[in-house]
């Protein structure tokens, strides 16, 4: 397989080879050193990594409240508010395990607490409703 790779701003074209065996052990065997030079076709940039998720933007509930959703699946491994809990904007109201990373559920508004539609331990997937404040 052939990489481009970009060391100290230079662009180096590498070639990598897979080495026979079980893949229980690593090879011990010495290995050429090979440096090749970027050839005169062009070299395709890499993408820049996804932005990081945010909090799912605030949406109305049927009760009239706004509610939170998860902004991806996963795992609760924390609520920290109760029902009737007065929260401020940017507040953490629980935690989301989501690939293997903690993710905080922040408040979207102001407001109260009227209900808590999960607990720790659930397993919710993307918009699935959270928390409802009124």
């Amino acid at each position: 397989m052939k990489y481009v790779v970009t060391v100290n701003g230079k662009k180096f074209e590498v070639e990598v080879e897979k080495v026979g065996g079980t893949g229980k052990s690593l090879s011990r065997q010495p290995v050429e050193r090979r440096e090749t030079v970027a050839k005169s076709e062009p070299v395709v940039e890499a993408k820049a990594a996804p932005a990081p998720v945010e909090a799912a933007p605030a949406a109305t509930s049927t009760t009239g409240g706004t509610t939170i959703t998860s902004p991806m699946p996963g795992s609760i491994l924390d609520v920290k508010v109760n029902v009737g809990d007065k929260v401020k904007f940017g507040q953490t109201l629980a935690i989301l395990e989501a690939m293997k990373m903690e993710n905080d559920i922040p408040a979207t508004v102001d407001g109260e607490v009227a209900e808590i539609r999960v607990k720790k331990g659930d397993v919710v997937e993307t918009d699935s409703v959270l928390i409802v404040l009124k």
